[in-house]
């Protein structure tokens, strides 16, 4: 006790520079230490670490600093930050648009450009991103009550209904238990992703009033092909949004133009431009054009959306990730 009290209240510095210089290597900058008398006192920044890295650093932490002379007892608080997430909602007026294949390779170009993202398939009722980010026949576990992504090969985490019913089980709930389904998925442990991709079913039901009253998106994506009964209910779709006081991002024109693989000449058969059109007339901001190619419709049956690799099918998806990628960095 009397070499306790023998202490000076203010530690020497040079016993905090010994155990900083300890904890550099473990921690970095993510430990903040003090030391009052024989003790140190260490708080770790644990923020995006997942448990094993967390508990190892921990145990690293504890070592170095009893081993640091003058240090009788250890100490050590972990915290974590919580991650302000954006959620990038993806939705359609009409069923048939690509509205999925969207999803995937949108999730996919954010990631690549340095966003950590999540993926949602929030089509209850027809859910595809299992196959479509090859994931098929893997079920997310739970932890705490909270379901657990399943990773893909592309680093982007994956929840889907189709995860957690047979391929061939139709899905027959009421709106409330299909609201209620989705809110187990937004709210996963989805550890230190930044920012989720939701793909929403068709249409503007119960689902997607749920969702837009429950989980607020920072910012909603429409997906239409040219066609004018499409873009009618892309329209649908756009206000549904506004009502709800979520920003459009924009809208993409899926399935403009078709390449004859034989002679190379460009077709329309769904038409072309009507949903930049209808952008301008609305006044919200036109994201991109991605052809009818057949290269995209057997790469996403694969389990491989375009967007992962670098073929010339991938440009028109990773150009509008781009666009999608600074709407969110100038404050979404």
């Amino acid at each position: 006790m009397a070499s306790v009290l023998n202490r000076p209240i203010c530690p020497d510095m040079t016993d905090i520079a010994l155990l900083d210089a300890a904890l550099e290597p473990i921690a970095g900058k993510r430990a903040t230490a003090r030391i009052e008398g024989d003790r140190a006192s260490i708080i770790l920044d644990v923020t995006g670490l997942d448990e094993a890295t967390r508990d190892a650093m921990e145990r690293d932490a504890r070592a170095a600093a009893a081993g640091v002379p003058g240090i009788a007892t250890v100490r050590i608080a972990q915290t974590s930050q919580r991650t302000r997430r954006v959620l990038i909602a993806v939705a359609s007026g009409k069923g048939g648009v690509g509205k999925s294949t969207v999803s995937a390779n949108l999730a996919i170009g954010l990631q690549g450009l340095g966003r950590r993202v999540g993926l949602v398939d929030a089509d209850i009722y027809g859910p595809s991103q299992p196959k479509l980010m090859g994931v098929e026949g893997t079920r997310p576990t739970a932890k705490d009550k909270l379901l657990e992504p399943v990773a893909t090969r592309f680093g982007v985490p994956l929840l889907s209904m189709g995860q957690l019913v047979a391929a061939d089980q139709a899905i027959a709930w009421r709106g409330p238990m299909a609201a209620n389904a989705l809110g187990q998925l937004i709210d996963a442990d989805w550890a230190a992703q930044d920012t989720l991709v939701i793909d929403l079913p068709p249409g503007t039901g119960d689902v997607q009033l749920s969702m837009i009253q429950k989980h607020k998106p920072a910012g909603a994506v429409i997906v239409s092909t040219p066609q004018d009964l499409a873009l009618i209910d892309a329209r649908r779709a756009i206000d549904l949004f506004v009502k709800a006081g979520v920003p459009i991002i924009g809208l993409i024109e899926n399935m403009a133009g078709y390449a004859c693989p034989h002679c190379g000449e460009v077709s329309d058969p769904f038409g072309r431009g009507g949903a930049e059109a209808a952008a301008q007339e609305l006044g919200i901001a036109f994201l991109g054009r991605i052809p009818l190619d057949i290269a995209i419709r057997t790469a996403s049956d694969g389990g491989t959306p375009p967007a992962s690799g670098n073929g010339g099918e991938a440009l028109a998806f990773n150009g509008i990730a781009q666009r999608v990628f600074h709407w969110i960095e100038q404050g979404a």
